[in-house]
């Protein structure tokens, strides 16, 4: 009876983990970190589009400036916060330099 109920309990404890599963393909960062990709070609076209835009200024740069070289409405601060996700992010992944007053520079 002991080894029955050792038997149910453990039965019961496998069931209740979680069984691994794979929903999809390996998982793959849009955005590289800068260390692991060989060079720009790397990055999406837009992204590619923002890296060009901050290396051609003369100096830092604010997300403002950049969304007004692509042609976005400029004039309403909520349509740029995609921007700014982009632009924050890479300078999270090292292609850009994000300062402490939230203007952008190119890394060397």
């Amino acid at each position: 009876m002991l080894n029955r109920l050792a038997e149910q309990a453990r039965a019961d404890t496998e069931a209740a983990a979680p069984a691994p599963a794979q929903v999809a393909g390996p998982a793959v960062l849009l955005i590289p970190y800068r260390s692991d990709a060989a060079d720009e070609g790397a990055l999406p076209g837009d992204y590619r589009k923002i890296l060009a835009i901050v290396r051609e200024a003369d100096g830092p740069v604010q997300v403002r400036a950049v969304g007004e070289r692509l042609g976005l409405d400029a004039s309403v601060r909520g349509k740029l916060e995609h921007l700014r996700a982009k632009m924050t992010k890479l300078a999270d992944r090292g292609w850009l330099h994000k300062r402490g007053d939230g203007r952008f520079t190119a890394r060397p």
